[in-house]
Formats: C-alpha cells, structure tokens, sequence
C-alpha cells in the first residue's frame, strides 16, 4: 500500500508524518485491498480558527475511491475525522456485497 501526502504551501513536520502513517495502517486493517491513499493538506483562507483541511482518497482496485474531506483546528484533527469517515464508507461498502 501506497500513502501519498501532499501539504499545499507548507513543510509538513515529520511528526504529523508520522501520525498520518500510522492512522493509514490502521485503515489497511479495515480493506487489505487497499493499494494507494492520498492525503492533501492545506490551509484554509482567511487564517481563522477551523482553517486546517485534509482530503484523504483511498484507492482499492474495482471499487469507486473512497473520500472524505474535513476541516478542523489541526491537521491531526482533520486527518482523524476522515479517517473515520473513510472507515465508515469501508464498512457500508463490506455491508453491501
């Protein structure tokens, strides 16, 4: 499985690396098919509180990619929610077949 992360008009600190890593294996325990996950960051205008977004796409092949955009405080935050979005689209698609 590939992670891709993209942060638009910023360095991204190995740190919040690091946790996006980590939250991606975790969701390659809900879909062993899954190949790539894309994870772009970037700061919302105008500068105010909730200005951090992440979108999170996950790919599994014969499937329509899964995605889920939200904005928070932090990006940490961000990329937890859709995480869970992500996870909980994984789980209705496993419901269906």
């Amino acid at each position: 499985m590939e992670v891709k992360i993209q942060a638009i008009h910023f360095d991204i600190a190995e740190k919040l690396t690091a946790f996006i890593n980590k939250k991606a294996d975790r969701l390659a325990r809900h879909n062993v098919n899954i190949t790539k996950i894309d994870v772009t960051l970037k700061v919302v205008k105008p500068e105010t509180a909730m200005n951090k977004e992440a979108i999170v796409r996950v790919t599994v092949p014969q499937q329509d990619d899964q995605v889920a955009s939200k904005t928070a405080n932090t990006f940490e935050e961000a990329v937890d929610l859709c995480m869970e979005a992500i996870e909980r689209q994984l789980e209705k698609k496993k419901a269906q077949k």
